[in-house]
């Protein structure tokens, strides 16, 4: 993966006069496992640069033009011909604008290094969501530097997979208590704003009063005259940074006490890093810089006084703030390096479409479908319920999302279909929730531009596809359901059909498609009516009216036409009937208790045979021990044998089938039992949603599955 660092304008690259950018990147880019990789761009005008791959970009003169503008404009130039995967910006987020108008097809990562308010380009409410949308990672260098690029957000963007903390970074040296001295230190711009005034006031009373003490000023500050004099008061202005780190080595109290709200504080860091006694005032982000330390209750000279003096005294306190400082110390050039390979690991996977095989266990599963709570338990016993069971009992956390009850709540008028609604709480729910993998089924108001922000919001996001009804041209709704299938292609990872993806020949390339059973479950298909005897033959229902719960007047159904010949072909067979002749379908446990007194049930589906298509009646019927008859151009021969279930040529070939096994009882209850043993070994609830989570992910498993042998 090849990257590319956009520094500031005038950021000075050199050891020579670094700031707080270059340290950073410096630092953590030469212990990345991607520093070969990295090119670093920059307008220094220092000879020495840190060694690093690094290019210098001199932006022509022009007069109309902003050095800012020509100075991305030349590194266009650059990218254009580089092609980088990802570009990493660096506290200008005004940069961006420029980029995205110029380059297609690159991933940017922005660093904020500053208060995010106060850099063109993110001021505004909507600089700030063009950011969120444009970039992969937003990356802050303290929670105090995220929350006010938050401000005035909804709390959608709030929990942000995009938005995240990464400190900076120092290095821990080691550090001996034995080699403190009585040196008190200040380092950074000498300035109100850092608190120098203050500072100032504070250590020459210390100085005057504990004559053996001194006190150290790093910096300078060219537009501020505050200087303050004392004989054992050293003022070093401008140091390397090497020698910094060499004067904390030795400093026993390191003061940093900004007015300003310090988005972090790179010298309470270092000097915490080096096994100073920090005292820091309660601004910004410097609380963050520290695990031991003293934080100012009051920010004024006099308070500074005390707490240098408590630390003076209490030598015992001031040792034990030492050791705890440096002992607990965490935030080191390793530890922010790795964080942020990390980051770019999550790019170069979806660069390279790497499987994530090491997704940590259980998943996160959002489960959208119809889960009928409105209907007040009559449809619970639903394959949307069958599957979800399979997901929880795998083990993986299953945050159920019913669409049709969301969608019928929030209807209003101005949003008719409540379609808008839906997708907004969707949008939501993933924010606070996120899942590793959305599962649709039958979702159809869920939009293909919402899945599309997601895709972009969560990169390593999976989305799947169930779907139940039929697909045979010569069945009802095909092109409906072709295009309910078709929907969301373009960021579908799988679908999983209840038909033969080999006989379809309209699915996307786009997407991976698979078989899959309708899946029995073992807590709802209790009954097993193979052990006791049954009054009724046949049993069959039809599932039109299902949403209603009875009757709808419609054009006859194929399915009345063949069952009323069926039944005046068998002679002396109680059929038992529901649906059709004006007997209105039943439900939920009065479906159960029905279907408890029947020999053998009819598994027949709406239109012309397909390869495998079965609605899921056909795991009530097997599931529950009765005889199972089906079609034999169902292609269900490729799962069991005539032991398991009936296969028919035609209607007098059922009509024979029936007739036999009405009058063998034993043989109807072998029939029964080894097709309900086999169906709930194989096509259970457990295997089907092992299989769509393993093959969305992709995941290589040893798992066999009946339905598939790949």
């Amino acid at each position: 993966m090849k990257i590319s660092v956009l520094l500031p304008f005038k950021e000075n690259f050199s050891p020579s006069y670094a700031g707080a950018v270059s340290l950073f990147v410096n630092d953590t880019t030469k212990l990345s496992k991607y520093k070969n990789s990295t090119i670093i761009f920059g307008n220094t005008k220092f000879k020495d640069k840190f060694n690093l791959r690094y290019v210098n970009i001199k932006p022509l003169a022009n007069f109309l033009q902003s050095q800012n503008k020509e100075y991305v404009n030349e590194f266009i130039k650059v990218e254009q011909i580089k092609k980088s995967d990802l570009i990493e910006l660096h506290n200008r987020p005004i940069y961006l604008s420029y980029l995205v108008n110029s380059l297609d097809h690159r991933t940017y990562i922005l660093y904020f290094h500053n208060d995010p308010l106060s850099m063109s380009g993110s001021k505004t409410l909507s600089e700030r969501i063009f950011l969120m949308k444009t970039c992969f990672k937003i990356i802050f260098n303290s929670n105090w530097s995220k929350r006010r690029f938050l401000e005035g957000m909804k709390n959608d963007f709030i929990n942000s997979e995009k938005l995240i903390v990464v400190n900076q970074s120092a290095k821990k040296n080691n550090f001996k208590l034995k080699n403190k001295t009585k040196l008190i230190t200040f380092v950074g711009k000498l300035n109100k704003s850092k608190g120098y005034d203050l500072f100032g006031n504070a250590v020459l009373k210390i100085l005057n009063k504990y004559s053996n003490w001194k006190g150290i000023v790093i910096g300078d500050e060219p537009r501020d005259k505050i200087d303050f004099n004392h004989k054992n008061l050293i003022k070093l202005g401008f140091k390397k940074h090497k020698e910094v780190i060499n004067i904390y080595k030795k400093t026993s109290i390191a003061v940093v006490c900004s007015r300003w709200e310090e988005p972090f504080g790179r010298s309470s860091l270092e000097a915490a890093a080096n096994g100073c006694a920090v005292i820091i005032s309660n601004r910004g982000g410097l609380p963050e810089t520290i695990t031991n330390g003293i934080i100012l209750k009051k920010l004024n000279s006099n308070e500074i006084y005390k707490e240098i003096e408590k630390l003076i005294v209490n030598t015992k306190l001031r040792k034990n703030l030492q050791n705890l400082s440096y002992r607990n110390f965490f935030l080191t050039h390793k530890f922010i390096t790795n964080k942020l390979d990390q980051i770019r690991d999550e790019k170069l996977l979806s660069v390279k479409k790497i499987n994530i095989s090491n997704i940590e266990r259980p998943l996160r599963i959002l489960h959208i479908t119809n889960f009928n709570e409105r209907h007040n338990g009559r449809l619970f016993f639903n394959t949307g319920r069958r599957i979800n069971n399979g997901f929880i009992r795998l083990g993986n956390s299953v945050l159920e999302f019913s669409d049709r009850d969301i969608q019928k709540h929030y209807k209003s008028y101005t949003d008719i279909k409540g379609s808008k609604s839906l997708n907004e709480k969707l949008l939501k729910t993933c924010y606070n929730y996120k899942p590793d993998l959305i599962v649709l089924g039958h979702a159809d108001l869920i939009s293909p531009l919402m899945l599309g922000n997601l895709k972009d919001e969560y990169p390593h996001l999976k989305i799947a596809q169930w779907f139940l009804d039929p697909l045979n041209k010569n069945g009802p709704d095909f092109s409906k359901n072709k295009n309910r299938i078709l929907d969301k292609s373009n960021f579908v990872d799988a679908n999983f059909l209840t038909t033969s993806p080999d006989v379809l020949n309209f699915l996307s390339d786009k997407v991976r498609n698979y078989f899959i059973p309708n899946p029995a479950d073992h807590s709802f298909e209790t009954l097993n009516n193979f052990k006791h005897d049954c009054s009724n033959d046949v049993f069959f229902a039809l599932s039109h009216g299902v949403h209603r719960g009875n009757l709808k007047l419609r054009t006859t159904d194929d399915r009345e036409k063949f069952l009323k010949k069926l039944i005046e072909t068998t002679k002396n067979v109680k059929f038992d009937c529901f649906g059709i002749n004006n007997v209105q379908p039943i439900w939920a446990d009065q479906y159960f208790k029905t279907i408890a007194n029947s020999k053998m049930g009819l598994n027949l589906s709406r239109g012309s045979p397909i390869k495998y298509y079965s609605s899921d009646r056909i795991t009530q019927i097997t599931g529950n021990g009765l005889v199972t008859l089906i079609d034999e151009k169902t292609g269900y021969r490729d799962f069991f044998n005539n032991n398991e279930m009936v296969f028919y040529k035609n209607i007098s070939d059922l009509s024979e089938k029936i007739l036999k096994i009405s009058k063998d009882d034993k043989l109807r209850k072998r029939i029964a039992k080894n097709g309900k043993r086999k169906y709930l070994k194989y096509f259970n609830s457990n295997n089907v949603a092992d299989f769509i989570i393993n093959k969305t992910f992709e995941f290589k498993n040893k798992n066999k599955y009946l339905w598939h042998d790949g």
